[in-house]
């Protein structure tokens, strides 16, 4: 799989996932049963929520999967393209899209993963589909999504003790679309 589609499957799941926050269900129907046994302590996650997630293993492959996708965007021509222009050739999607775009690397020491890619928009305006130029009587604006990330909390100096980590979800750009 290649690294575009990679972080398209990250935020997909990502999604899903929803950081394993329970959710109160959307129908509001009169009679719904009880929700199954309840994990005891404060939180009163129901059971079968907790035998079907494992964070950890989950939160390690989504990071993995992303250190994956950084190492093949520093690999390739990627970084280095910023033409405003569609390529009906290739397969990846951010090429072929009328608001075209491209990925930085979007870098935080301070956040694990310290690496993540980022689309940025090749074009001001958008991509004409019957002359394939740039008309900017449109903008191309990026698309942007929350994903999970973990926040490195230090004691400042001269302070000295362990780091802390808190789970929080950061908004990057995605991809870019076109608006009138």
């Amino acid at each position: 799989m290649d690294w575009p589609h990679n972080l398209l499957f990250l935020l997909t799941i990502s999604i899903f996932l929803g950081l394993g926050q329970p959710r109160s269900p959307k129908s509001k129907r009169k009679g719904q049963g009880r929700p199954g046994p309840l994990v005891p302590g404060p939180h009163q996650v129901p059971l079968d929520l907790v035998s079907r997630m494992k964070p950890y293993a989950r939160m390690e492959e989504y990071e993995r999967n992303i250190e994956e996708m950084v190492a093949q965007l520093r690999n390739s021509s990627e970084l280095a393209q910023r033409k405003c222009e569609v390529n009906l050739q290739l397969w990846m999607s951010n090429k072929r899209s009328l608001s075209p775009w491209g990925y930085s690397i979007n870098h935080d020491p301070s956040r694990i993963p310290v690496d993540l890619p980022e689309a940025r928009c090749l074009c001001l305006g958008c991509v004409n589909p019957f002359t394939m130029q740039e008309d900017r009587s449109m903008v191309s604006v990026p698309v942007f999504s929350q994903v999970p990330v973990r926040r490195r909390l230090c004691p400042p100096p001269p302070r000295t003790g362990p780091c802390r980590q808190r789970a929080v979800m950061e908004t990057i750009a995605v991809g870019c679309t076109c608006i009138f």
